[in-house]
Protein backbone atom coordinates (compact mmCIF):
# COMPACT_ATOMS: atom_id res chain seq x y z
CA UNK A 1 0.00 0.00 0.00
CA UNK A 2 1.01 3.61 -0.43
CA UNK A 3 -0.60 6.96 0.37
CA UNK A 4 0.22 10.30 -1.28
CA UNK A 5 -0.97 13.73 -0.16
CA UNK A 6 -2.87 15.47 -2.93
CA UNK A 7 -1.25 18.78 -1.96
CA UNK A 8 2.14 17.25 -2.75
CA UNK A 9 1.05 16.52 -6.33
CA UNK A 10 -0.50 20.00 -6.62
CA UNK A 11 2.90 21.48 -5.78
CA UNK A 12 4.56 19.16 -8.30
CA UNK A 13 2.20 20.29 -11.04
CA UNK A 14 2.69 23.95 -10.15
CA UNK A 15 6.49 23.77 -10.00
CA UNK A 16 7.21 21.45 -12.94
CA UNK A 17 7.19 22.41 -16.60
CA UNK A 18 4.61 20.40 -18.60
CA UNK A 19 7.32 18.81 -20.76
CA UNK A 20 9.11 17.58 -17.61
CA UNK A 21 6.12 15.78 -16.12
CA UNK A 22 7.04 12.75 -18.25
CA UNK A 23 9.66 11.92 -15.62
CA UNK A 24 6.82 11.10 -13.22
CA UNK A 25 3.82 10.13 -15.37
CA UNK A 26 3.24 8.46 -18.73
CA UNK A 27 1.53 10.42 -21.54
CA UNK A 28 -1.53 8.21 -21.10
CA UNK A 29 -1.70 8.94 -17.36
CA UNK A 30 -1.48 12.69 -17.98
CA UNK A 31 -4.20 12.46 -20.62
CA UNK A 32 -6.49 10.35 -18.42
CA UNK A 33 -6.14 12.81 -15.53
CA UNK A 34 -7.51 15.63 -17.69
CA UNK A 35 -7.16 19.33 -16.92
CA UNK A 36 -10.04 19.86 -14.50
CA UNK A 37 -10.10 20.36 -10.73
CA UNK A 38 -9.69 16.62 -10.09
CA UNK A 39 -6.36 16.43 -11.95
CA UNK A 40 -4.14 16.48 -8.86
CA UNK A 41 -6.21 13.84 -7.04
CA UNK A 42 -6.20 11.59 -10.10
CA UNK A 43 -2.45 11.85 -10.51
CA UNK A 44 -1.91 11.39 -6.77
CA UNK A 45 -3.72 8.04 -6.99
CA UNK A 46 -1.53 7.03 -9.91
CA UNK A 47 1.63 8.10 -8.10
CA UNK A 48 0.58 6.07 -5.04
CA UNK A 49 0.00 3.07 -7.32
CA UNK A 50 3.51 3.39 -8.76
CA UNK A 51 5.00 3.47 -5.26
CA UNK A 52 2.88 0.50 -4.14
CA UNK A 53 3.95 -1.55 -7.14
CA UNK A 54 7.61 -0.75 -6.48
CA UNK A 55 7.21 -2.06 -2.92
CA UNK A 56 6.33 -5.48 -4.35
CA UNK A 57 9.94 -5.78 -5.59
CA UNK A 58 12.16 -4.71 -2.65
CA UNK A 59 15.25 -6.49 -3.99
CA UNK A 60 15.13 -4.87 -7.42
CA UNK A 61 14.23 -1.48 -5.93
CA UNK A 62 17.15 -1.63 -3.49
CA UNK A 63 19.54 -2.42 -6.34
CA UNK A 64 18.21 0.50 -8.39
CA UNK A 65 17.02 -1.86 -11.12
CA UNK A 66 13.39 -0.83 -10.69
CA UNK A 67 11.50 2.29 -9.65
CA UNK A 68 8.11 4.02 -9.81
CA UNK A 69 8.71 5.11 -13.41
CA UNK A 70 8.63 1.43 -14.46
CA UNK A 71 4.90 1.29 -13.67
CA UNK A 72 1.99 3.27 -15.05
CA UNK A 73 -1.76 3.09 -14.60
CA UNK A 74 -4.27 2.64 -17.40
CA UNK A 75 -7.97 1.84 -17.49
CA UNK A 76 -9.45 -1.31 -18.96
CA UNK A 77 -12.67 -1.42 -20.98
CA UNK A 78 -14.74 -1.26 -17.79
CA UNK A 79 -12.80 1.65 -16.29
CA UNK A 80 -10.93 -0.45 -13.73
CA UNK A 81 -7.26 0.47 -13.11
CA UNK A 82 -4.64 -1.81 -14.62
CA UNK A 83 -0.84 -1.77 -14.46
CA UNK A 84 1.33 -1.16 -17.52
CA UNK A 85 4.85 -2.51 -17.00
CA UNK A 86 8.17 -1.46 -18.49
CA UNK A 87 10.51 -4.16 -19.78
CA UNK A 88 12.40 -4.06 -16.46
CA UNK A 89 9.13 -4.47 -14.53
CA UNK A 90 8.01 -7.33 -16.77
CA UNK A 91 11.33 -9.05 -16.14
CA UNK A 92 10.97 -8.57 -12.36
CA UNK A 93 7.37 -9.81 -12.46
CA UNK A 94 8.34 -13.05 -14.17
CA UNK A 95 11.52 -13.52 -12.15
CA UNK A 96 9.52 -13.31 -8.93
CA UNK A 97 6.94 -15.79 -10.29
CA UNK A 98 4.06 -13.32 -10.25
CA UNK A 99 1.27 -13.77 -12.78
CA UNK A 100 0.11 -10.14 -12.66
CA UNK A 101 -0.54 -7.15 -10.41
CA UNK A 102 -4.03 -6.04 -9.42
CA UNK A 103 -4.73 -2.46 -8.33
CA UNK A 104 -7.21 -0.67 -6.13
CA UNK A 105 -7.19 3.14 -5.95
CA UNK A 106 -9.15 5.55 -3.76
CA UNK A 107 -8.86 9.13 -2.50
CA UNK A 108 -10.54 11.67 -0.22
CA UNK A 109 -10.10 15.44 -0.04
CA UNK A 110 -6.58 15.22 1.34
CA UNK A 111 -4.85 12.02 0.19
CA UNK A 112 -4.93 9.24 -2.39
CA UNK A 113 -4.25 5.61 -1.48
CA UNK A 114 -3.39 2.65 -3.69
CA UNK A 115 -3.12 -1.05 -2.99
CA UNK A 116 -1.11 -3.32 -5.30
CA UNK A 117 -1.62 -7.06 -5.04
CA UNK A 118 0.76 -9.47 -6.81
CA UNK A 119 -0.96 -12.68 -7.85
CA UNK A 120 1.43 -15.67 -7.76
CA UNK A 121 2.04 -17.65 -10.92
CA UNK A 122 1.81 -21.42 -10.71
CA UNK A 123 2.96 -23.94 -13.29
CA UNK A 124 0.37 -26.56 -14.22
CA UNK A 125 2.18 -29.63 -15.63
CA UNK A 126 0.01 -32.23 -17.33
CA UNK A 127 -0.13 -35.83 -16.14
CA UNK A 128 2.10 -36.78 -19.11
CA UNK A 129 4.65 -34.15 -18.06
CA UNK A 130 4.70 -35.47 -14.49
CA UNK A 131 5.14 -39.00 -15.82
CA UNK A 132 8.07 -38.03 -18.06
CA UNK A 133 9.70 -36.20 -15.17
CA UNK A 134 9.50 -39.35 -13.06
CA UNK A 135 10.39 -42.00 -15.66
CA UNK A 136 12.99 -40.17 -17.78
CA UNK A 137 15.25 -38.30 -15.36
CA UNK A 138 17.68 -37.21 -18.09
CA UNK A 139 19.64 -34.25 -16.67
CA UNK A 140 17.01 -33.78 -13.97
CA UNK A 141 19.69 -32.64 -11.55
CA UNK A 142 20.87 -29.94 -13.98
CA UNK A 143 17.30 -28.76 -14.60
CA UNK A 144 16.57 -28.47 -10.88
CA UNK A 145 19.90 -26.76 -10.16
CA UNK A 146 19.22 -24.16 -12.87
CA UNK A 147 15.65 -23.54 -11.73
CA UNK A 148 16.78 -23.17 -8.12
CA UNK A 149 19.50 -20.75 -9.18
CA UNK A 150 16.96 -18.52 -10.92
CA UNK A 151 13.84 -18.97 -8.77
CA UNK A 152 15.07 -20.55 -5.54
CA UNK A 153 14.77 -17.38 -3.44
CA UNK A 154 11.46 -16.40 -5.04
CA UNK A 155 9.44 -19.63 -5.36
CA UNK A 156 8.90 -22.56 -3.01
CA UNK A 157 10.15 -26.08 -3.64
CA UNK A 158 6.76 -27.28 -4.90
CA UNK A 159 6.68 -24.60 -7.61
CA UNK A 160 10.27 -25.42 -8.63
CA UNK A 161 9.22 -29.07 -9.07
CA UNK A 162 6.13 -28.08 -11.06
CA UNK A 163 8.26 -25.95 -13.37
CA UNK A 164 10.66 -28.86 -13.89
CA UNK A 165 7.77 -31.21 -14.65
CA UNK A 166 6.27 -28.74 -17.10
CA UNK A 167 9.67 -28.46 -18.79
CA UNK A 168 9.84 -32.23 -19.29
CA UNK A 169 6.36 -32.06 -20.77
CA UNK A 170 7.62 -29.42 -23.21
CA UNK A 171 10.59 -31.60 -24.18
CA UNK A 172 8.25 -34.52 -24.84
CA UNK A 173 6.05 -32.44 -27.15
CA UNK A 174 9.15 -31.02 -28.82
CA UNK A 175 10.34 -34.55 -29.67
CA UNK A 176 6.97 -35.54 -31.12
CA UNK A 177 6.76 -32.34 -33.18
CA UNK A 178 10.24 -32.99 -34.56
CA UNK A 179 8.99 -36.33 -35.90
CA UNK A 180 5.66 -35.39 -37.43
CA UNK A 181 6.03 -31.72 -38.41
CA UNK A 182 7.81 -32.34 -41.77
CA UNK A 183 4.89 -34.47 -42.96
CA UNK A 184 2.20 -31.84 -42.42
CA UNK A 185 0.63 -30.03 -45.41
CA UNK A 186 1.93 -26.49 -45.96
CA UNK A 187 -1.47 -24.94 -45.19
CA UNK A 188 -1.57 -26.73 -41.83
CA UNK A 189 1.95 -25.54 -40.98
CA UNK A 190 1.05 -21.92 -41.72
CA UNK A 191 -2.13 -22.14 -39.65
CA UNK A 192 -0.16 -23.36 -36.62
CA UNK A 193 1.79 -20.12 -36.07
CA UNK A 194 1.00 -16.52 -35.15
CA UNK A 195 3.60 -13.77 -35.52
CA UNK A 196 3.72 -10.83 -33.11
CA UNK A 197 5.88 -7.70 -33.20
CA UNK A 198 6.60 -7.99 -36.91
CA UNK A 199 6.52 -4.19 -37.15
CA UNK A 200 9.62 -4.03 -34.91
CA UNK A 201 11.49 -6.41 -37.21
CA UNK A 202 10.41 -4.54 -40.35
CA UNK A 203 11.45 -1.18 -38.88
CA UNK A 204 14.86 -2.56 -37.92
CA UNK A 205 15.33 -4.13 -41.35
CA UNK A 206 14.43 -0.83 -43.05
CA UNK A 207 17.59 0.76 -41.59
CA UNK A 208 19.56 -1.03 -44.28
CA UNK A 209 22.29 -2.43 -42.01
CA UNK A 210 21.00 -5.97 -41.80
CA UNK A 211 19.50 -7.30 -38.57
CA UNK A 212 20.97 -9.34 -35.73
CA UNK A 213 18.26 -11.44 -34.09
CA UNK A 214 18.97 -12.24 -30.44
CA UNK A 215 17.28 -15.45 -29.36
CA UNK A 216 17.70 -18.65 -27.39
CA UNK A 217 16.39 -22.19 -27.22
CA UNK A 218 12.70 -21.40 -26.81
CA UNK A 219 9.59 -23.35 -27.68
CA UNK A 220 9.87 -25.09 -31.03
CA UNK A 221 11.97 -22.71 -33.07
CA UNK A 222 11.79 -24.85 -36.21
CA UNK A 223 7.99 -24.78 -36.29
CA UNK A 224 7.69 -21.11 -35.35
CA UNK A 225 10.28 -19.76 -37.77
CA UNK A 226 9.66 -21.90 -40.82
CA UNK A 227 5.91 -21.24 -40.75
CA UNK A 228 5.81 -17.84 -39.10
CA UNK A 229 8.28 -16.11 -41.38
CA UNK A 230 6.11 -16.88 -44.38
CA UNK A 231 4.47 -13.58 -43.34
CA UNK A 232 7.78 -11.80 -44.09
CA UNK A 233 8.18 -12.61 -47.83
CA UNK A 234 10.66 -9.79 -48.49
CA UNK A 235 13.21 -11.69 -46.41
CA UNK A 236 12.71 -15.06 -48.10
CA UNK A 237 16.08 -16.79 -48.27
CA UNK A 238 17.72 -14.00 -46.29
CA UNK A 239 17.53 -15.52 -42.81
CA UNK A 240 20.71 -17.22 -41.61
CA UNK A 241 21.15 -19.16 -38.38
CA UNK A 242 24.47 -19.10 -36.52
CA UNK A 243 24.88 -22.51 -34.95
CA UNK A 244 27.53 -24.96 -33.93
CA UNK A 245 27.45 -28.63 -34.94
CA UNK A 246 25.18 -31.03 -33.06
CA UNK A 247 26.32 -34.43 -31.92
CA UNK A 248 26.02 -37.07 -33.28
CA UNK A 249 26.96 -36.03 -36.81
CA UNK A 250 23.96 -37.70 -38.47
CA UNK A 251 21.61 -35.56 -36.37
CA UNK A 252 23.52 -32.42 -37.34
CA UNK A 253 23.16 -33.30 -41.02
CA UNK A 254 19.44 -33.91 -40.56
CA UNK A 255 18.85 -30.61 -38.75
CA UNK A 256 20.95 -28.66 -41.27
CA UNK A 257 19.06 -30.23 -44.18
CA UNK A 258 15.73 -29.27 -42.63
CA UNK A 259 16.90 -25.70 -42.05
CA UNK A 260 18.00 -25.36 -45.66
CA UNK A 261 14.80 -26.95 -46.96
CA UNK A 262 12.82 -24.34 -45.01
CA UNK A 263 14.81 -21.59 -46.76
CA UNK A 264 17.26 -20.69 -44.01
CA UNK A 265 20.99 -20.35 -44.39
CA UNK A 266 23.31 -21.88 -41.79
CA UNK A 267 26.47 -20.10 -40.65
CA UNK A 268 29.12 -21.69 -38.42
CA UNK A 269 29.47 -20.27 -34.92
CA UNK A 270 33.22 -20.73 -34.90
CA UNK A 271 35.15 -19.09 -37.72
CA UNK A 272 32.05 -17.60 -39.32
CA UNK A 273 32.66 -13.89 -38.63
CA UNK A 274 33.44 -12.98 -42.24
CA UNK A 275 30.33 -14.76 -43.47
CA UNK A 276 28.19 -12.99 -40.85
CA UNK A 277 29.56 -9.59 -41.86
CA UNK A 278 28.94 -10.39 -45.52
CA UNK A 279 25.31 -11.29 -44.81
CA UNK A 280 24.76 -8.11 -42.80
CA UNK A 281 26.38 -6.08 -45.54
CA UNK A 282 23.89 -7.58 -47.97
CA UNK A 283 21.02 -6.54 -45.70
CA UNK A 284 20.24 -10.06 -44.50
CA UNK A 285 19.05 -11.20 -41.07
CA UNK A 286 21.37 -13.24 -38.87
CA UNK A 287 19.87 -15.27 -36.02
CA UNK A 288 22.10 -15.59 -32.93
CA UNK A 289 21.23 -18.19 -30.26
CA UNK A 290 22.64 -16.43 -27.22
CA UNK A 291 21.76 -18.57 -24.22
CA UNK A 292 24.60 -21.09 -23.99
CA UNK A 293 27.78 -21.04 -21.91
CA UNK A 294 30.84 -19.42 -23.47
CA UNK A 295 34.37 -20.30 -22.51
CA UNK A 296 36.84 -17.59 -21.53
CA UNK A 297 38.43 -17.44 -25.00
CA UNK A 298 35.07 -16.69 -26.62
CA UNK A 299 33.17 -14.89 -23.90
CA UNK A 300 32.91 -12.33 -21.18
CA UNK A 301 31.59 -13.01 -17.68
CA UNK A 302 28.48 -10.92 -17.02
CA UNK A 303 25.40 -11.21 -14.85
CA UNK A 304 22.59 -13.50 -15.94
CA UNK A 305 19.64 -13.81 -13.53
CA UNK A 306 21.79 -12.34 -10.77
CA UNK A 307 24.69 -14.77 -11.21
CA UNK A 308 27.89 -14.34 -13.27
CA UNK A 309 27.79 -16.42 -16.45
CA UNK A 310 30.20 -16.87 -19.34
CA UNK A 311 28.45 -15.20 -22.29
CA UNK A 312 29.52 -14.94 -25.93
CA UNK A 313 30.98 -11.52 -26.70
CA UNK A 314 30.68 -11.89 -30.48
CA UNK A 315 27.16 -10.45 -30.75
CA UNK A 316 28.18 -7.28 -28.92
CA UNK A 317 31.36 -6.96 -31.01
CA UNK A 318 29.40 -7.22 -34.26
CA UNK A 319 26.62 -4.88 -33.11
CA UNK A 320 29.08 -2.22 -31.93
CA UNK A 321 31.23 -2.40 -35.06
CA UNK A 322 28.47 -2.53 -37.69
CA UNK A 323 25.61 -0.60 -36.09
CA UNK A 324 23.21 -3.39 -37.08
CA UNK A 325 20.10 -3.37 -34.87
CA UNK A 326 19.70 -6.25 -32.44
CA UNK A 327 16.11 -7.53 -32.27
CA UNK A 328 15.19 -10.04 -29.53
CA UNK A 329 12.92 -12.88 -30.62
CA UNK A 330 11.32 -15.85 -28.90
CA UNK A 331 8.67 -18.44 -29.55
CA UNK A 332 6.39 -20.59 -27.45
CA UNK A 333 3.65 -23.14 -27.72
CA UNK A 334 0.15 -22.19 -26.56
CA UNK A 335 -1.94 -24.71 -24.59
CA UNK A 336 -4.04 -25.42 -27.69
CA UNK A 337 -0.95 -26.47 -29.67
CA UNK A 338 -0.56 -23.29 -31.71
CA UNK A 339 2.82 -21.55 -31.75
CA UNK A 340 3.73 -17.88 -31.37
CA UNK A 341 6.80 -16.19 -32.86
CA UNK A 342 7.38 -12.79 -31.27
CA UNK A 343 9.83 -9.99 -32.07
CA UNK A 344 10.67 -7.22 -29.60
CA UNK A 345 11.92 -3.65 -29.95
CA UNK A 346 15.68 -3.50 -30.66
CA UNK A 347 18.16 -3.52 -27.78
CA UNK A 348 20.54 -0.57 -27.93
CA UNK A 349 24.27 -1.22 -27.82
CA UNK A 350 26.13 0.62 -25.03
CA UNK A 351 28.91 2.93 -26.19
CA UNK A 352 31.97 3.49 -24.01
CA UNK A 353 35.42 4.94 -24.55
CA UNK A 354 36.84 1.63 -23.32
CA UNK A 355 36.07 -0.97 -25.99
CA UNK A 356 36.17 -3.88 -23.56
CA UNK A 357 33.76 -2.08 -21.23
CA UNK A 358 31.41 -1.33 -24.14
CA UNK A 359 31.40 -5.03 -25.01
CA UNK A 360 30.75 -6.02 -21.40
CA UNK A 361 27.92 -3.51 -20.89
CA UNK A 362 26.30 -4.36 -24.21
CA UNK A 363 26.48 -8.08 -23.48
CA UNK A 364 24.83 -7.43 -20.12
CA UNK A 365 21.97 -5.64 -21.88
CA UNK A 366 21.58 -8.61 -24.22
CA UNK A 367 21.39 -10.95 -21.21
CA UNK A 368 18.70 -8.73 -19.67
CA UNK A 369 16.67 -8.96 -22.88
CA UNK A 370 17.08 -12.73 -22.80
CA UNK A 371 15.93 -12.88 -19.17
CA UNK A 372 12.66 -11.21 -20.11
CA UNK A 373 12.05 -13.73 -22.90
CA UNK A 374 12.73 -16.64 -20.54
CA UNK A 375 10.53 -15.60 -17.61
CA UNK A 376 7.49 -15.10 -19.86
CA UNK A 377 7.32 -18.84 -20.61
CA UNK A 378 9.93 -20.40 -18.31
CA UNK A 379 8.86 -24.02 -18.84
CA UNK A 380 9.71 -23.73 -22.55
CA UNK A 381 13.34 -22.64 -22.19
CA UNK A 382 16.26 -25.08 -22.43
CA UNK A 383 16.92 -25.69 -18.72
CA UNK A 384 18.90 -28.86 -19.46
CA UNK A 385 21.89 -26.78 -20.53
CA UNK A 386 24.64 -26.05 -17.96
CA UNK A 387 24.46 -22.27 -18.34
CA UNK A 388 26.45 -21.30 -15.23
CA UNK A 389 29.67 -23.29 -15.58
CA UNK A 390 32.77 -22.40 -13.55
CA UNK A 391 34.88 -19.60 -15.01
CA UNK A 392 38.55 -20.62 -15.15
CA UNK A 393 41.19 -18.25 -13.88
CA UNK A 394 43.23 -16.43 -16.49
CA UNK A 395 46.49 -18.19 -17.26
CA UNK A 396 49.57 -16.26 -16.24
CA UNK A 397 52.36 -15.79 -18.72
CA UNK A 398 55.54 -17.55 -17.72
Amino acid sequence: MDTVEIARIQRLLAETAPQDLGAFFSPQELADAGDGPGRAASLAGRFAAKEACTKLFPREAALGALGPADFSVARDGYGAPTVVLSAAAQRALGHNRYADIQLSLTHDRHAATAMALARPAQAAPSWAARLLYRLLPLRRKVVLENLNRVYGERADRAEITRLAQAHYGHLGRLFLEFLWYPWLPRARKLAMVRVEGLEDLLAAHAQGKGVLILTGHFGNFEVATSAGLASFPQADGRFHFVRRPIRPEWLDRLVTRRFRKAGFGVLPKRGGLDAILDRLGAGDLVVFPFDQHAQRKDGVRVEFFGHPAGTFRSLAVIALSTGAPVVPASCWREPDGHHVLRFEAPVQAVEDADTNEAIRLTTREFNRALELLIVRRPEQWWWVHRRWKPWPARKRAR
